[in-house]
């Protein structure tokens, strides 16, 4: 089996110091060690990585989605030298979609389909009513994404398409959910995934093959730390404190955090 062995970030969650002021304090905190990864079972995953035009194009996407020009300028610097490793590698490249039909003609898609067969039917839903559709109105007008902002995300997701440097190879995969995604894995042998892409405190966790989608397939998620960037807060966004906390939950609930220089010299190795 051949191995990769590189420099890992984890979080040590404990111990709580009861004799201090706030116990918490106590915990180790982020800490580094060497670990070894089977290139055998190991595979590199592109989440959300979305071409959404520029601020000129789609104004109103742009005002409630800040973290767009983050994720392009990541696409623009990081991805080249990150993917070019991995395609020179033994590790497979996966590419997580969605939002749209932009991917249905990528052959990549076409053979996770193949592989993984139709999609398990949605969950069943519960009936909506006046007053709960009112509450998702409030919602959608107060919180995300603005009614004056609406117009220009469903134009925005209508033109959707891959960012040009993460614009999948014909030989590589291209998965909509974790139905397809597992398929993928598990026609490549892959129980490991070191996700890039966006944000890794929403998409990379929560969306259809997403980490949380992944575990409980048994599949580890890690994630990249120079490739990601996350959805902030007027609190959180001059620090980027939103991606460290999200970052944090991949330590701590899913896998580990790599450095992407860290991840390129390994492959070279």
């Amino acid at each position: 089996m051949k191995k990769i062995n590189l420099s890992a970030h984890y979080y040590q969650q404990f111990d709580a110091d009861f004799a201090l002021d706030v116990p918490g304090e106590g915990y180790g905190g982020w800490k580094q060690a060497r670990v070894e990864l089977s290139a055998e079972h190991t595979a590199v995953a592109v989440m959300h990585a979305w071409d959404t035009g520029t601020r000129q194009q789609y104004p109103g996407w742009h005002r409630a989605v800040e973290y767009i020009p983050r994720s392009v300028e990541i696409s623009r610097t990081v991805f080249p030298p990150l993917l070019a490793a991995v395609r020179r590698s033994p590790l497979p490249l996966f590419h997580v979609v969605g939002g749209g039909d932009y991917y249905h003609k990528c052959p990549g898609y076409q053979k996770a389909v193949a592989l993984a067969g139709p999609s398990p039917r949605p969950l069943p839903q519960m009936d909506s009513d006046p007053v709960l559709e009112k509450l998702k109105a409030f919602r959608s007008q107060q919180v995300f994404v603005g009614s004056h902002n609406q117009a220009d995300v469903d134009r925005g997701f209508k033109a959707l398409d891959f960012l040009p440097e993460a614009r999948p190879l014909d030989e590589e995969g291209v998965a909509e959910d974790g139905h397809q995604l597992f398929a993928l894995c598990k026609a490549a042998g892959v129980n490991h995934l070191i996700y890039a892409g966006f944000a890794i405190n929403w998409c990379l966790l929560l969306s259809p093959g997403g980490m949380a989608d992944m575990s409980r397939r048994g599949v580890m998620c890690s994630a990249l730390r120079q490739a990601v960037t996350a959805v902030e807060n007027k609190e959180t966004a001059r620090r980027e404190l939103c991606k460290e906390l999200g970052l944090w939950r991949v330590a701590l609930a899913f896998g580990f955090v790599f450095d992407v220089d860290a991840l390129v010299e390994a492959l070279k190795a």
